[in-house]
């Protein structure tokens, strides 16, 4: 029989299916292939070869088509994510689909190599001397920029704000075209680093000594301490060596600043990688990462599968943030996949934070990570107060207590910057009829829609529903609706009225749907001028404000009395995180926490011994309940239009599951959110002390589930180590 190629094709069926190599071609573990399937063509990944096949000589079907002369997935990342795909429960050709870029997912001849960059087409240099565009405006300062030669898209996206409009407005008059430049013709580094604390070079040092084996360190540095600068330096030494570097953030909001800032140090080595980005560029910044023109690779989640021969370091900034748990799909940890990595490639991975997970703290504990600290902000910058202020008999304005607003005014007398933080957007959380009681749920979820003033609409924030604002009660017609409780845009409107001499920037989801709206946002108040910010957890991490010295939190109580395990965990990580981007400069900062309830021993905690007080106390907690990270999960989630249909799967599920030695069961019980677009929803979590124990059980059970009759009624899914039980 001719060689037997194994592929992986992207359906959700755990298995690789066989198919014959075309006549005289051989083709690599790691290519991309077009083979039929059903009646259908579909794009696989080869993984290994085989002498034989369990399908008939016959039956067996050949490629039709091998889209890649050498592989696009090297061995490393082919194993890690065979790993992935065992560990994680879910089938390897879904998990080889994510891990490419969705322009690289079909039948496609991949980008142009190279940068893109915009330069004057014939057109335009004809005109070059006098063009006919009106002085002063964007599109006339776009072309006076491009006379002087072309300009990579990223030099665009950093230094002309909204360049891609005047762009297009250019293009309709054939003045400007894209082209594709080398990287070694773009720019290299700009400028130089800092000085060093005494801190920072002991843990440079520190991380640098392990280059060329693996070690997993903790950065804790308190916020402001300066974490980015030491990965800067590590990678700079990453780079001279002729290696690669990996940095992950949290959020695609951040990438932007943090990309100028690696970019002003390294030039144009430095590639974004994030769901953000245009296909094509995403494509290119894959490809520039696997011929390994990318030096460094800055991105999200999923740039954790970017394929880097050469790769010497992986950075995982603010490692406890939820954004690196995927939470569909393929559910995967991006840092915990960082370690696997690492440990494959025998390099150093730094994972950073002020405030630390749990789970990466008990590693610390049990010796299997490296803690290297960062205890005091560089120069004058200190680390700012805080004050919890009592809400109880206090009369409120907008949610705010006097002491608060008082805060306020004077912080801005004094020329500074303040920041009220409230993790709710929209206008307000509940529109409710004071006659009668009766409040605006969202049919699908049985949750209150949030009220969104500016647009005039309805808006459930858990399916994303919509509807107009009635002008009365449905219930009894009167025209007394109204809104109940305070998010971020009911907060901009007050603050506009109590301080109507002062800028007010709001900055969450609703204000930075378009490109480059998050850097607007913060360039209109600038780093000077007083004024204040209000948003959501946008503003949490990340963002370095001069002039920003008081911080107010909303909100707090929503996190102390929460049903769910780590509830306590995320509101230290909050707070410690919001509170971080007060006093980063020369002035002091203070932080405000509004509370109802100021003798809750979490926030006595946290004043007492800061966020590594509160971790402490957590971590006893967690090892006396046997929760993460003193035990190991997985949820199987299921739902299904009937209530019945999804309480008989789980039944026979919890059945199929028996009574497995050192496994503990739980359920089926309800979700947490019972009801969502529509779906009844429940779920089974099993937890063991031994994650082995529970790894070894899992693929039986699954395979179990899948032949069960029921299943074909729900929709269902088990997340292995998940970090919400929503």
């Amino acid at each position: 029989m001719p060689d037997v190629l194994r592929v992986a094709v992207p359906v959700p069926l755990p298995q690789l299916f066989d198919y014959r190599a075309p006549p005289g071609e051989t083709v690599a573990a790691g290519c991309r292939v077009v083979v039929p399937f059903g009646r259908n063509k579909r794009v696989g990944i080869v993984v290994g070869h085989a002498a034989t096949s369990e399908v008939p000589a016959g039956r067996l079907k050949t490629i039709d088509a091998v889209l890649d002369d050498a592989p696009l997935i090297g061995a490393e990342l082919l194993a890690t994510l065979q790993w992935a795909s065992r560990y994680y429960q879910h089938p390897l050709g879904a998990v080889l689909e994510t891990a490419l870029p969705v322009g690289m997912r079909q039948a496609k001849p991949l980008p142009f190599e190279g940068e893109r960059a915009l330069t004057l087409a014939a057109a335009g240099r004809a005109v070059a001397a006098d063009p006919p565009l009106r002085r002063g405006t964007r599109v006339r300062t776009l072309f006076e920029r491009l006379v002087d030669g072309p300009l990579a898209y990223a030099t665009l996206d950093e230094t002309l704000p909204g360049w891609r409009d005047s762009a297009s407005a250019l293009r309709q008059r054939n003045f400007v075209e894209t082209i594709a430049l080398s990287t070694a013709t773009l720019p290299t580094a700009r400028v130089t680093g800092p000085t060093l604390t005494d801190e920072q070079r002991a843990a440079i040092d520190a991380v640098a000594a392990e280059h060329g084996r693996f070690r997993a360190f903790l950065l804790e540095g308190v916020t402001g301490s300066g974490k980015t600068e030491v990965y800067l330096q590590l990678i700079e030494r990453v780079l001279a060596a002729g290696g690669q570097a990996l940095m992950l953030v949290p959020e695609i909001g951040l990438t932007p600043q943090t990309l100028r800032r690696f970019r002003e140090r390294f030039g144009a080595s430095v590639f974004a990688l994030h769901s953000g980005l245009a296909e094509g560029e995403r494509s290119r910044a894959w490809l520039a990462a696997a011929r390994g023109d990318a030096g460094v690779i800055l991105g999200t989640r999923s740039a954790i599968f970017a394929p880097l021969p050469r790769l010497a370091i992986i950075a995982v900034d603010e490692e406890h943030d939820a954004s690196y748990k995927q939470q569909d799909g393929f559910r995967y940890s991006a840092r915990d996949l960082a370690i696997v990595r690492a440990r494959a490639l025998g390099v150093p991975v730094v994972l950073g934070s002020a405030t630390p997970s749990l789970e990466t703290l008990a590693n610390v504990e049990a010796e299997r990570y490296t803690r290297v600290r960062l205890s005091a902000r560089p120069g004058s910058a200190r680390a700012p107060t805080l004050r919890v202020v009592d809400m109880r008999r206090s009369r409120l304005v907008h949610g705010m207590s006097p002491e608060l607003v008082t805060a306020v005014r004077d912080c801005l007398a004094r020329g500074e910057q303040a920041l009220i933080f409230r993790n709710r957007r929209g206008y307000a959380p509940v529109l409710t009829c004071h006659d009668c009681g009766w409040h605006a749920d969202c049919e699908r979820c049985a949750k209150p829609m949030t009220l969104h003033r500016a647009r005039a609409r309805l808006v459930c924030h858990h399916c994303g529903a919509e509807r107009n604002v009635p002008a009365q009660c449905p219930e009894c017609a009167a025209q007394t609706l109204a809104p109940q409780g305070h998010g971020t845009e009911r907060l901009e409107e007050a603050l506009v009225d109590l301080f109507p001499q002062a800028p007010v920037v709001r900055i969450d989801r609703e204000t930075t749907r378009r490109r480059g709206a998050l850097e607007a946002l913060f360039d209109s108040l600038g780093p000077d001028k007083p004024g204040i910010y209000v948003g959501t957890q946008m503003l949490a991490k990340g963002h370095d404000l001069p002039n920003l010295t008081l911080v107010a939190i909303l909100g707090v109580d929503d996190g102390l009395y929460s049903a769910d395990f780590r509830a306590s965990e995320r509101l230290g990580q909050l707070v410690v995180q919001v509170s971080g981007r007060a006093g980063r400069a020369s002035k002091p900062g203070s932080v405000l926490l509004q509370t109802h309830h100021p003798d809750h021993a979490l926030l006595g905690t946290l004043l007492r011994g800061g966020y590594r007080g509160l971790a402490a106390s957590l971590l006893a907690e967690r090892r006396d309940a046997q929760w993460p990270p003193y035990a190991h999960l997985a949820l199987l989630r299921a739902e299904a239009k009937q209530l019945q249909q999804t309480e008989k799967f789980l039944r026979d599920a919890a059945e199929a599951a028996g009574m497995p030695d050192g496994i503990d069961l739980a359920g089926p019980i309800p979700a947490p959110m019972p009801l969502r677009a529509g779906m009844h929803r429940a779920q089974i979590l099993l937890s063991s002390a031994e994650r082995a124990r529970l790894q070894h059980f899992l693929p039986a059970w699954i395979d179990a589930l899948r032949a069960l009759a029921s299943a074909r009624h729900v929709r269902w899914s088990v997340d292995v180590d998940p970090i919400d039980l929503y």
